[in-house]
């Protein structure tokens, strides 16, 4: 008798095998002649060759497609096993294009007019600043595209980046070691992803590290090739730490740039490197720019009424 291993390696098996294995019991039924068994994380079928080519040829379509939409349900697993490719099972879509299939099936998209210009500008340009209040999407849709980079295998890893200003990049008085120094600042970074990818799959990811979460800091003196990067709260650098981080860019990357020019946090008199960075690389080709507002943040209703309050007093610096 004929023996297949096949290994769930980039997906999470007990997600893939479904509630008391029921994807796996679908799949016994399909294939009544063969014998199926999960395993920890393998699949490991006996029977006929040509049944075992079969069974391998449409396990590797329902692995490809819970890699990309990280669901699997009866429906889906029907169709998928009665056709010849995944043209059958792709998801109409009818509210825009859907950049990532994230957990849980969650659909994620870009969602106003301005984000969607993000992800159109991002495909037309390596580098790209996305300007915007708090609540726009700014870096939730940019890291959605890094994450469909890399799904894609447009780039080998993600890198996102922000400054520690509250610490001053200076961490050490800080408890606990550098993880647990660093987390605080980078959170909203893994909260974005924690929503797009599994987190077993997340974890291996940054354990291998395909995908990197660091201070700005970290990435001095590094070239930064076949990589999507994302410099997040960027209003926050001074001019030596933008200009340190845009000479990083190496050979097929992505970099997005994101920020609010409102919300600065550096000392008095220093000058934000994003603010610089928008007169000085405005008109460079291959470079593009996109402000958001109001009308695209996608928090609560209350988020868009305070900045627009915010907004009427802007002229007024006394506090």
């Amino acid at each position: 008798m004929n023996e297949l291993i096949i290994e769930l390696t980039e997906i999470s098996p007990k997600g893939f095998f479904g509630t008391q294995n029921a994807n796996i019991e679908l799949l016994k039924k399909y294939f009544p002649k063969l014998k199926i068994v999960a395993r920890g994380n393998k699949i490991i079928t006996y029977g006929d060759e040509e049944m075992l080519e079969e069974f391998d040829k449409r396990m590797d379509m329902l692995v490809t497609h819970f890699g990309k939409y990280n669901k699997l349900d009866e429906d889906t697993i029907e169709r998928i096993l009665s056709s010849t490719d995944l043209n059958g099972v792709e998801e109409a879509e009818s509210e825009g294009k859907v950049l990532v299939h994230g957990v849980g099936g969650k659909l994620i998209r870009a969602r106003t007019p301005n984000q969607k210009k993000l992800v159109d500008l991002m495909s037309k340009n390596d580098m790209v600043f996305a300007i915007g209040p708090a609540g726009t999407g700014k870096t939730y849709t940019g890291v959605a595209l890094a994450v469909k980079a890399l799904k894609e295998k447009q780039v080998r890893r993600i890198i996102l980046t922000r400054p520690a200003v509250e610490a001053g990049e200076n961490l050490g008085f800080l408890p606990g070691d550098l993880k647990e120094k660093l987390d605080p600042y980078m959170q909203p970074l893994y909260d974005a992803l924690r929503d797009m990818i599994p987190a077993e799959k997340l974890e291996n990811y940054i354990e291998k590290g395909i995908i990197q979460i660091a201070p700005l800091a970290f990435m001095r003196g590094r070239t930064l090739d076949n990589a999507f990067v994302i410099l997040d709260e960027a209003q926050n650098t001074s001019h030596s730490q933008m200009k340190m981080f845009l000479t990083r860019m190496g050979k097929n990357a992505k970099f997005m740039i994101t920020g609010d020019p409102g919300q600065i946090d550096l000392p008095r008199r220093v000058i934000s490197g994003l603010k610089e960075a928008l007169l000085v690389l405005g008109n460079v080709k291959g470079i593009g720019v996109i402000y958001l507002d109001d009308k695209d943040v996608i928090r609560h209703r209350l988020v868009k009424n305070i900045i627009e309050a915010y907004k009427k007093i802007e002229h007024d610096n006394e506090f």
